[in-house]
């Protein structure tokens, strides 16, 4: 068949499962298009987009300013690569530096990278300036963590399906309950060897769970005391996500080294960042660390773009009052519920738990008739969904997918 012919869904399923790598289990929906908190399957059923991408396309889907400045440069200039200066470079990074309140930014293109830019960094920054012996530097993690799937991420991740035969694995972490303050502050207290926390904001793979209030303030306080960088990856939970630009705002807390990608740039293009003051991110020197892509002109047009949309639209201001009508919504229709145990999440990053086992199917099930009646949820971990719209949605739609949601429920009591 010639490239572009029209396929059904069933051609498109069967064309992946022969030739791509089997690296994903999909909800079986096939989309050819999008547009604001909707999407479209091949056949032209309509449905709503309560994924997002996995939070990257928070300003929804093809947002006209993003495409028009991603469609704009690719017909001026796409690549030079870091051997030359570009033009637009500079003008995002100055953007967003000052947007987030940092010296400097270090561009990448996918959330791991950048996460894997942001470990570099920090090894560096204990050799250089906290005095670490060479190759004893340490970086605290969290259990059930998810930051990427590179092979140095996985070494600290304890998701079996994720690690199992990727070793020998990269030594140099420590990894500790979640929001357990005094584990952190045994850890720093009793090794003098760390370099680093690095922590989400909102474990968002694990299942949305949101820390105890406070946490965050508190880990941030003790990083200080012991001289420790805090490293918080907002890949997921960052670009008004969570009802604030940051997830970290929530209690006014500034990350040491800040990891920003997915929402980056609308969903539009792979772009992600790290950014750090200058005792910091000075630590880099040429040949340390790059990228082709990282910092192409189209990707600062784009993540230009993408920010400026978030704040105009004011997209975290949404985010908070939808967040707090769903949850409000879902939560009357749990205390009735025997297939939902709880409701829970900030914004509108949100899970649902649902009455049954880790190992069952319950919730991909649910997820299955949620498609059927026009919504496009995924579970995470076996018996969570996750719900997570486009932040430009309206009220009415909000409450048009609470209805779709608890309909769907009601059919599993």
């Amino acid at each position: 068949m010639a490239v572009l012919d029209h396929v059904t869904s069933q051609q498109a399923i069967n064309l992946e499962n022969k030739y791509g790598a089997h690296n994903y289990h999909p909800l079986p929906v096939v989309l050819s298009r999008g547009e604001g908190v909707f999407v479209w399957d091949v056949e032209g059923k309509k449905y709503y987009d309560f994924l997002s991408a996995y939070s990257a396309v928070n300003q929804g889907h093809c947002h006209p300013r993003i495409v028009g400045a991603m469609t704009e440069q690719a017909q001026t200039l796409t690549l030079t690569s870091r051997a030359f200066y570009n033009d637009m470079l500079g003008k995002f990074e100055k953007y967003a530096s000052e947007t987030f309140k940092f010296d400097k930014l270090l561009p990448m293109n996918t959330g791991a990278e950048a996460v894997e830019t942001a470990l570099k960094i920090c090894r560096k920054w204990a050799y250089e300036v906290k005095g670490i012996d060479e190759n004893e530097a340490e970086i605290v993690v969290c259990e059930n963590n998810f930051h990427g799937r590179t092979t140095t991420i996985i070494s600290f991740s304890n998701d079996p399906v994720a690690r199992k035969n990727f070793g020998p694995y990269t030594k140099g972490f420590i990894k500790i309950d979640y929001d357990n303050l005094d584990a952190l502050e045994h850890t720093l207290k009793t090794n003098s060897n760390v370099a680093g926390f690095l922590v989400e904001p909102i474990q968002g793979e694990a299942g949305v769970y949101v820390p105890t209030e406070g946490y965050l303030e508190k880990a941030k306080a003790l990083c200080k005391k012991y001289n420790v960088l805090f490293i918080a990856d907002e890949v997921q939970t960052g670009i008004a996500r969570t009802g604030k630009m940051l997830a970290v705002d929530h209690e006014n807390v500034k990350p040491d080294i800040l990891i920003l990608g997915k929402a980056l740039s609308g969903g539009a293009y792979p772009v992600s960042a790290v950014l750090a003051n200058d005792n910091i991110m000075n630590v880099i020197q040429p040949g340390n660390h790059g990228s082709t892509f990282g910092g192409n002109p189209i990707a600062a047009a784009v993540a230009m773009a993408a920010l400026e949309v978030v704040k105009d639209e004011d997209l975290a201001n949404n985010a908070h009052q939808l967040g707090e009508l769903f949850r409000s919504e879902l939560s009357k229709f749990i205390e009735t519920s025997s297939i939902v145990n709880a409701v829970r999440g900030k914004g509108l990053l949100n899970a649902i738990l649902i009455n049954d086992t880790e190992d069952s199917d319950t919730a991909w099930n649910i997820c299955l008739k949620l498609r059927d009646n026009g919504l496009l949820a995924k579970p995470t971990h076996g018996n969570i969904i996750r719900f997570a719209p486009p932040l430009v949605m309206t009220k009415e739609q909000l409450l048009d997918c609470v209805a779709i949601v608890t309909k769907t429920l009601k059919e599993f009591e």
